[in-house]
């Protein structure tokens, strides 16, 4: 296995058991559906229809007297942060993949999950089992209920804490840390990583990041670290300007792909891989040529760019990685509810795009890639959102919208979505109180050559995927 040569002088991390684990040897929790129904039952924000962004409901002290108590796991491991408003999952994930086939250990923390909450949390691409989340869940209790009397940690700060609990259980080289929302104040952001990427910024959570690219920029900023080289893609002006100065405050080096690294995408189509987008990212210590970006869309490919550019700067500092290794590692990433078709008979697909850009880039990558006579976009968004900007986005796509609602508590009603889509653009549509019910409108109004596309929130596209995974289980055609 290649070893990873840090100019900090660390060693691969040894497996430790945290103090608080010898403090109670009784199990708190007798079954994992005991567990699962404790970890669900504890404030969980990603739920909340209101919610204020700041130092209270966000506080990295509740975080860091956690971690404290769990023997601050996350010091004990080497690890990458990236935050942004659109890719992040991505840009990890394919980050990840690099890594693996260069030999390391990588655990990957992103959220939200499509399907299963274990997604979040995974080592060399395999999700966290069941009997490690039981076991990890019994280790948290204890702290846990011992701030519960002053101030209980929230459901993803002790999912982030189980993440590196996880990680260091596991030994893992490198982890890369995706933020949840904002940086400044998010629970990931007590780490010092060893590289911080940020990804494309656009308006999303305005209730709580703000209403323009200024303040967004700055919360995510937020995450800047003294003498820890930062990796950004080419921003708008706004934006950019205030990741400049954020980076100068704290002496963070900052690049830009594209600018201040040599960086170039084309799209072109072949026999062999049909449509798709190629890449060159070149620097003093990496030379990337022609690599073929794994998931579609220009913003994908945006998206890798970073990757390879964070890469790099890892390369840089000390960790010993191969380009031809890397570009294999590539070739294995695949990406849940990104551009996924779920059903074939009609053609279906999911993809998370949960803002006005990720729509725009979004049906900007279905029609280059994606051939079809009609496409039929089923959608639903949580209240938070851009809702305006979405559905501005997608008059631009679909040929046929049909609003619906997922089951989350934050969702827009089916009612509200169409009233608001008629007045910004005057088209017709249709509405649907269930994603089974949307999809028999949408099932009567396809052919062959015909696209269904799910969007529009997470919740949605992983309610689409689970009934139709459910019915590839039980053999049987699933009724849309």
């Amino acid at each position: 296995m290649a070893k990873s040569v840090k100019r900090t002088g660390k060693r691969r991390v040894k497996k430790s058991t945290p103090k608080v684990a010898k403090v109670k040897s009784k199990k708190a929790f007798r079954t994992y559906k005991e567990a699962m129904k404790y970890l669900f039952a504890q404030t969980d924000y990603e739920k909340q229809e209101r919610l204020r962004y700041n130092v209270t409901t966000f506080n990295l002290k509740r975080m860091e007297k956690l971690l404290g108590l769990l023997g601050n796991p996350h010091k004990k491991i080497a690890t990458v942060h990236i935050a942004g408003t659109k890719g992040k999952g991505s840009t990890a994930t394919m980050l990840a993949k690099m890594l693996e086939s260069n030999g390391y250990k990588v655990g990957l923390y992103t959220s939200p999950h499509v399907v299963h909450l274990h997604e979040r949390i995974a080592v060399n691409s395999k999700m966290i089992s069941d009997s490690q989340m039981f076991g990890l869940l019994n280790r948290v209790y204890a702290p846990v209920q011992k701030m519960a009397k002053m101030d209980a940690p929230t459901f993803f700060e002790i999912m982030t804490a189980l993440a590196f609990l996880h990680f260091v259980d596991s030994e893992v080289d490198l982890a890369i840390i995706e933020t949840g929302l904002g940086g400044r104040l998010d629970s990931t952001n007590v780490i010092k990583p060893e590289v911080i990427g940020i990804t494309s910024l656009s308006i999303d959570h305005q209730n709580q990041l703000g209403n323009n690219l200024d303040s967004i920029a700055k919360e995510k900023a937020g995450v800047f670290k003294r003498g820890v080289p930062v990796v950004t893609v080419q921003q708008a002006p706004e934006a950019l300007r205030v990741l400049k100065s954020e980076a100068v405050a704290v002496k963070a080096p900052l690049s830009i792909t594209g600018k201040d690294i040599d960086f170039s995408y084309r799209f072109e189509t072949s026999r062999e891989h049909g449509p798709h987008t190629r890449i060159c990212l070149t620097t003093k210590t990496s030379k990337f040529e022609h690599l073929r970006v794994p998931l579609y869309g220009k913003h994908q490919a945006i998206n890798c760019g970073l990757a390879l550019a964070m890469l790099d700067k890892l390369k840089a500092s000390g960790y010993e990685i191969d380009s031809e290794k890397a570009a294999r590692g590539l070739c294995d990433v695949s990406l849940a509810g990104r551009m996924e078709m779920i059903c074939h008979d009609p053609r279906i697909m999911i993809d998370g795009a949960h803002n006005a850009a990720s729509i725009r880039a979004l049906v900007h990558a279905i029609g280059q890639n994606v051939p079809y006579d009609s496409m039929v976009i089923i959608f639903g968004c949580n209240s938070d959102k851009d809702v305006a900007g979405m559905l501005a986005e997608l008059q631009y796509g679909a040929d046929k919208v049909i609003f619906t609602r997922s089951n989350s508590a934050k969702a827009m009603s089916p009612q509200d979505l169409s009233d608001m889509y008629t007045e910004i653009c005057g088209k017709m549509c249709q509405t649907a109180s269930s994603l089974g019910e949307a999809l028999q409108l949408a099932r009567s109004a396809v052919g062959q050559e015909d696209l269904v596309c799910i969007t529009g929130s997470f919740y949605l596209i992983g309610q689409a995927k689970m009934r139709f995974q459910s019915s590839a289980k039980g053999r049987r055609r699933v009724t849309v």
